[in-house]
């Protein structure tokens, strides 16, 4: 199957040619008819299974079909959960939308908001956003919902974890009931299904892959280790391996500076990516490691959805996570667009529980290594690490308090508590 027989126009078929993309994902085959008959959709899709464009594509020549209205109102509004992914999304809408009447910008929070406020102001058929960022400016009226046609939720199931669901809410009640909804998310959770019964009007349910499955492209390893040599055994892996470009995760903010000094003093180059960082900082970290400039990427799990990293090599598990979901989405920045990759876990006693979890996940065995003067320590327990230690530390809700002290920062922070509110959740 071809782009050409999926119904797309011919400006969108030329930027797709650009992109140097002649054959659709399963997952843009299934869902770009369907969205282009107006219908609802409800979509289950791993990372780099090409989803952004299956909801990008069609959404772009609905919008293009009809007449710009007078001061161009945001008539499609993709809400994400970080910023990454919504950077991404605008990059992907601006390349597919070369060749048509389309104006469109991203928001986002941790940034002055006079740039976004300007460019809103001359009008955008496509609105990306975080919900905290949109929020906050519409709260101060300087941007209107009112006239949408087209919502997107994007990994709807990261928005749900990390506390999005009132602010999903709230944004539902300023706009048109009468609108196209799609919602896309990794896994269905019971809280997704509600979340879809909320929003979506008789969607047509389309999943790319089963449910909560690793992509076979990646091969997985386990090393066990002791908790005290992790560090030392990474460098080691890294240097024998000779790699070039790895991402590894941490569970906490703090781990992830750690390791990366640790990493530096190694002579490696390495930068941390997590949600106390900079907006400044999380893109020159991240452009510094897709141009190679720098070796390893240490991330809490803000990076494990949305980065947009071609033919990823390694991604190594420092520490495992202990929401067994959130390893496949992990892992699943290797292995993209038919390549192959390798996702190592380093496993101390410790994570024994968190490891079995995620194999039952799966439903396979990974395979488990010993590396000589790396042994585990036959006396560390096997109590597994609690719950205020890993995810509240790293990711999702406990990453809101830090944030807010990186937002205060921001020119456009204004003082108003409840604008500080919303932008610590983007």
């Amino acid at each position: 199957m071809s782009f050409n027989s999926l119904g797309l126009s011919d400006a969108l078929l030329k930027a797709i040619s650009k992109q140097g993309y002649t054959t659709p994902s399963p997952i843009q085959q299934k869902a770009i008819p369907l969205v282009l008959e107006g219908k609802d959709v409800l979509a289950s899709a791993q990372t780099g299974t090409g989803k952004t464009a299956g909801f990008t594509l069609p959404l772009l020549q609905l919008l293009s079909e009809g007449k710009p209205l007078r001061h161009r109102p945001v008539r499609a509004l993709v809400l994400t959960p970080t910023r990454e992914l919504a950077a991404q999304v605008y990059e992907n809408v601006r390349q597919y939308s070369e060749y048509l009447d389309i104006r469109s910008t991203v928001i986002f929070g941790g940034v002055n908001q006079n740039p976004q406020v300007a460019t809103l102001r001359n009008g955008v058929d496509v609105l990306i956003a975080t919900p905290g960022r949109l929020l906050d400016l519409h709260n101060q009226r300087l941007l209107s919902l009112a006239n949408v046609e087209i919502l997107v939720l994007d990994e709807a199931d990261r928005m749900l974890d990390m506390g999005f669901l009132r602010d999903i809410k709230k944004i539902m009640a300023v706009m048109p009931a009468k609108r196209q909804n799609l919602l896309f998310s990794a896994t269905f959770s019971k809280d997704i299904k509600a979340l879809a019964n909320d929003i979506l009007n008789h969607p047509v349910l389309v999943e790319a892959t089963p449910e909560n499955t690793t992509v076979e492209a990646i091969a997985q390893q386990v090393y066990r280790v002791a908790k005290s040599l992790k560090a030392d055994l990474l460098v080691k892996l890294i240097n024998d391996g000779n790699w070039e470009q790895v991402l590894v995760f941490t569970r906490t903010k703090h781990g992830a500076n750690k390791l990366t000094q640790k990493l530096i003093s190694s002579q490696i180059t390495a930068m941390a990516i997590h949600g106390n960082k900079s907006q400044g900082a999380r893109t020159k970290a991240l452009e510094g490691f897709k141009k190679g400039t720098v070796r390893v990427l240490v991330a809490t799990d803000i990076a494990a959805r949305g980065l947009d990293i071609p033919l990823l090599p390694h991604v190594v598990n420092f520490e495992l996570p202990n929401i067994s979901e959130d390893y496949v989405h992990r892992i699943g920045r290797t292995g993209r667009a038919g390549a192959s990759g390798l996702a190592i876990s380093l496993v101390s006693a410790d994570e024994t529980t968190f490891l079995r979890d995620i194999e039952k996940l799966i439903r396979e065995r990974i395979p488990v290594e010993i590396v000589e003067g790396f042994e585990p320590d036959p006396n560390e327990s096997t109590e597994p690490v609690k719950q205020g230690q890993g995810r509240g530390q790293g990711q999702g809700r406990s990453n809101k308090p830090k944030e807010k002290s990186s937002g205060a920062k921001s020119p456009s922070s204004g003082g108003r508590s409840d604008r500080n509110k919303s932008r610590r959740r983007s």
